[in-house]
């Protein structure tokens, strides 16, 4: 299936009812290497969907990373050099992001490619098979950055975590995963990555419902969560009352609208 294209879900039966479930999508935002994806593993992991088939699953994750635009010739000559920024909002195809995110809202299987770290391009056939679930984790440095995607969520976690910690993390990683020198690491973090957090990212910020310091290392938090999450994926029958079937709601907000 070519890139963005997708396919109705087939009607399953779910509780007695037949229907085509309408996901729960939960926005998890914050700073490079900031624990956004950590933190989404171990909401995962407590609600035991690790180990179930992807397409069984009813928490699935999707990474924003997997929505950076191509790049034409100069631009990944740019990448390469550690000189294209890849914090920015431009950097991202927003459109296909949009596109993709109300597919899987909408209850549609849905393909999102896979992005090449070391080689700045997106692997067209080794992507990722979005099947309809109850509960969607979006994660990324800008899922609250544009306006359209962000009325999407409906519920917003941010993920705090200092600078330096973050700045750390992010050393480790680049040179371990993605192949980076240090002086090109330090270049790029300088020059695009915390002028990009400070004018992009940090903003964001207050459209949280949640906020959670210190990532996956705040067990209360993720509890928290994990227990509201538990409740939404709680089958129910269509004869309670709507007052009484929404007062979890209540549980994992931690800041006023």
């Amino acid at each position: 299936m070519a890139t963005g294209q997708t396919k109705s879900a087939t009607t399953i039966r779910v509780n007695g009812f037949d229907h085509v479930p309408r996901p729960f999508l939960i926005g998890v935002g914050g700073g490079t290497a900031s624990g956004k994806s950590s933190v989404c593993k171990k909401i995962m992991e407590q609600l035991g969907q690790n180990d179930i088939d992807d397409c069984k699953r009813q928490v699935i994750i999707v990474s924003q990373d997997c929505f950076y635009r191509e790049l034409n010739k100069v631009e990944r000559e740019k990448a390469f050099r550690g000189e294209f920024n890849f914090d920015h909002p431009d950097a991202f195809d927003d459109k296909l992001m949009y596109k993709t995110m109300q597919d899987i809202k909408d209850g549609k299987y849905v393909n999102i490619p896979a992005y090449d770290y070391k080689n700045h391009q997106r692997i067209q056939d080794k992507g990722q098979t979005v099947y309809p679930a109850d509960v969607v984790l979006f994660e990324g440095i800008l899922v609250f950055y544009y306006k359209e995607l962000l009325e999407m969520f409906n519920m917003k976690l941010f993920v705090d975590t200092d600078s330096d910690t973050r700045l750390s993390r992010r050393v480790l990683r680049d040179m371990k995963e993605r192949d980076r020198d240090l002086e090109v690491i330090l270049h790029q973090y300088t020059t695009y990555v915390k002028p990009a957090f400070e004018d992009f990212c940090l903003p964001t910020k207050k459209f949280a419902d949640v906020i959670i310091p210190r990532g996956a290392d705040n067990t209360v938090a993720i509890d928290l969560i994990v227990q509201h999450i538990q409740e939404l994926l709680r089958p129910r029958p269509e004869s309670i009352p709507r007052r009484v079937r929404h007062q979890s709601d209540s549980i994992i907000q931690a800041r006023p609208h």
